[in-house]
């Protein structure tokens, strides 16, 4: 991957996030990702219909924009592949949350 991109990547820019319905729509939500190790990381309640979706069917594509703050304002990334399910492997990496990355602080929980 160019070193650009990679760059890009890391940077907490807003992405959408596109999984297929069991009908075979598309479903696209905006999202907060992480970028770790030429992977996109996702965190994902089991209340979201995406969740659900990837468990179905694993296809899914991630379009991260760039965030107005720089020259990528008018660029993307869009990645196409495979989603696959890594339940806890972020609390028990002690990896940060993707709400720490965009904001600075862990997301509250409910």
């Amino acid at each position: 991957m160019p070193a650009d991109v990679d760059e890009f990547l890391r940077r907490p820019n807003p992405a959408v996030v596109a999984t297929l319905r069991p009908d075979g729509s598309p479903h696209s939500v905006p999202t907060w990702y992480d970028w770790e190790d030429g992977r996109v990381l996702l965190n994902m309640e089991d209340s979201r219909l995406r969740l659900g979706y990837l468990q179905r069917d694993p296809r899914a594509a991630l379009t991260v924009l760039g965030s107005g703050d720089d020259d990528w304002w008018h660029s993307h990334v869009s990645l196409l592949g495979r989603g696959r399910l890594d339940h806890g492997r972020r609390v028990a990496r002690g990896h940060r949350p993707p709400a720490l990355r965009y904001t600075g602080s862990p997301f509250p929980h409910a």
